[in-house]
C-alpha cells in the first residue's frame, strides 16, 4: 500500500487521532483513533468478574471500568483474581447493540495502546492538506464509493460489513470494475475483519476467474502487505474476505456513532479558527451532549479563546459549524 512516494500523516486533534496515507496529493487510506477505550496493543492488569465453571472464557474488568471478553484464561485464574492482559480487539459499536472488547493473558510488562502514529511510523502534522480529509469522511458517512459505470454501497453489520455492488454495466464488466474499485475503498475507509461483497451473478466459471483475478491484483496494489484471506467467487457473485480487526474502521465509527464522530469533527472545525473573538459551537443537541467539558477545556486552553455552545435540532450530526463571535 505504501511506495516510495506516499507517506503516513496523522493530525492528533481534540478526543481523536486521525492518519492518512498521501501520494501525490490524494489521500490512499485512512485511519481514526479514539483515546480512553479498550485498544488492541493495550497491557494492563484487570479483574476477572466472571468465568463459568470448567470455560477458558470469562469476562474482565480494566480500570476505565471497561469489561472485555478474556479467551485463554489459566486453570488457576478465578473469579475476583487479578489477572494481566492484552487487548487483542477494540469494543464495536453496533446499532442494536455493542461487542465487548477481546482480551488475552499476557506476560508483557503494562503498556499503553500505541498511537497512530506509532503504528504507521507517520509523521505528526499540525493539520492536512485542505480538503483530503473532509473527501475521506464524506465517503464513509455515506458508505458509498463510485466508480465509472457503478458504485458500491458499504453497510456495517453485526456479523460483517457487506458491499453491494451496483450499476449499468453488463454483470461481468460491472463486477470486474467493481473487483477493481473494493480495494482502494478498503484501504480509504480502514476496513477489517470480515467483509462480504455481494457481486452480480455470473453464471459462468469463466467470468468469476476474471473478477477472482481482478480482485487479487487490485489488492495487492492498493494493499500491500494486507494480511488477509477471501472466499471464491460462488454462483451467486457472493465473495468474502477476512482480515485481522485492529481498530473500528471510518465506516463504523461515523455510521454507527453518528453523535459522537460528529462531536470531534466540531472539535476540529473549531480548533482551525484564527480570528480574534469568542468561538461558538452550534450543532444538534445530541452532538453536544457527547462533547466532554475536558475536550472543551482543552480547545479553550489551545485558542486562548472562550468557548460557547449553541444547539440547532435541525443540524444532522456531521453539519455543526464552528465560528468566532464577538467577545
Amino acid at each position: 500500500m505504501t511506495s516510495p512516494n506516499s507517506r503516513w500523516l496523522v493530525e492528533q486533534g481534540i478526543g481523536e487521532e486521525r492518519a492518512l496515507l498521501v501520494e501525490n496529493g490524494q489521500a490512499l487510506a485512512a485511519a481514526i483513533r479514539w483515546p480512553g477505550t479498550l485498544e488492541t496493543g493495550l497491557v494492563e492488569d484487570a479483574v476477572l468478574v466472571s468465568r463459568p465453571r470448567g470455560s477458558r472464557r470469562g469476562t474482565a474488568r480494566f480500570s476505565s471500568g471497561e469489561e472485555a471478553l478474556v479467551d485463554r484464561l489459566p486453570a488457576n485464574a478465578s473469579e475476583g483474581a487479578t489477572i494481566r492482559l492484552e487487548v487483542t480487539r477494540p469494543a464495536m459499536g453496533e446499532r442494536a447493540r455493542g461487542k465487548l472488547a477481546q482480551a488475552r493473558p499476557s506476560d508483557d510488562s503494562p503498556r499503553p495502546a500505541p498511537t497512530l502514529a506509532e503504528q504507521f511510523g507517520a509523521q505528526v502534522v499540525r493539520r492536512f492538506e485542505r480538503g483530503l480529509w473532509e473527501e475521506v469522511l464524506d465517503e464513509a458517512w455515506d458508505g458509498i464509493q463510485p466508480f465509472p459505470g457503478g458504485s458500491l454501497h458499504f453497510s456495517p453489520t453485526p456479523a460483517m460489513t457487506l458491499v453491494d455492488v451496483d450499476g449499468h454495466l453488463p454483470p461481468r464488466e460491472l463486477a470486474v470494475a467493481a473487483a477493481q474499485a473494493l480495494a482502494p475503498a478498503i484501504a480509504r475507509f480502514g476496513l477489517g475483519g470480515s467483509i462480504g461483497v455481494d457481486f452480480p451473478t455470473l453464471p459462468d466459471k469463466a467470468g468469476r476467474k476474471a473478477v477472482g483475478d481482478t480482485l487479487n491484483w487490485s489488492l495487492a496494489a492498493s494493499l500491500d502487505g494486507w494480511n488477509h484471506e477471501r472466499t471464491a467467487m460462488n454462483g451467486f457473485g457472493f465473495v468474502q474476505i477476512v482480515a485481522r480487526l485492529e481498530r473500528p474502521s471510518l465506516l463504523h465509527l461515523l455510521q454507527l456513532q453518528p453523535m459522537q464522530a460528529g462531536a470531534r469533527l466540531l472539535l476540529r472545525r473549531a480548533e482551525a479558527l484564527a480570528d480574534p473573538g469568542a468561538i461558538l459551537l452550534t450543532a444538534h443537541p445530541a452532538v453536544l451532549a457527547c462533547l466532554k467539558p475536558e475536550w472543551l477545556e482543552d480547545l479553550a486552553r489551545q485558542t486562548g479563546r472562550e468557548v460557547r455552545i449553541a444547539a440547532d435540532p435541525a443540524l444532522a450530526a456531521r453539519s455543526g459549524f464552528a465560528q468566532i463571535v464577538p467577545r
